[in-house]
């Protein structure tokens, strides 16, 4: 594969967030920076306080999402981001879900 070609090709990242990242907006956020980037995949808030996502796109988007992650949105406190790659599914939009 070319270099070129490895960074079109698309990834998936499953992404548990920790912190105050609850009632402060972060999935909002986390879907405006997502449709921002062109990303596909999901976001929800969890039962234990934190916030799980799933983002596929080229692995430059990836990067760029995780890093905004681990800051979110001005109201959040983010204390860590766990970071797990999956095989894409391939997904068409992206979601705020329950």
């Amino acid at each position: 594969m070319a270099l070129q070609d490895a960074h079109q090709a698309i990834i998936r990242a499953h992404v548990f967030v920790q912190g105050r990242v609850q009632g402060v907006g972060y999935r909002a956020a986390t879907w405006d920076t997502a449709i921002l980037l062109k990303l596909k995949g999901w976001v929800r808030n969890l039962r234990d306080g934190r916030v799980e996502a799933v983002f596929e796109g080229t692995s430059e988007q990836i990067e760029e999402m995780i890093r905004w992650c681990h800051q979110g949105p001005p109201t959040a406190r983010v204390t860590s981001v766990q970071v797990t790659y999956e095989t894409p599914e391939h997904l068409k939009t992206f979601q705020v879900t329950q």
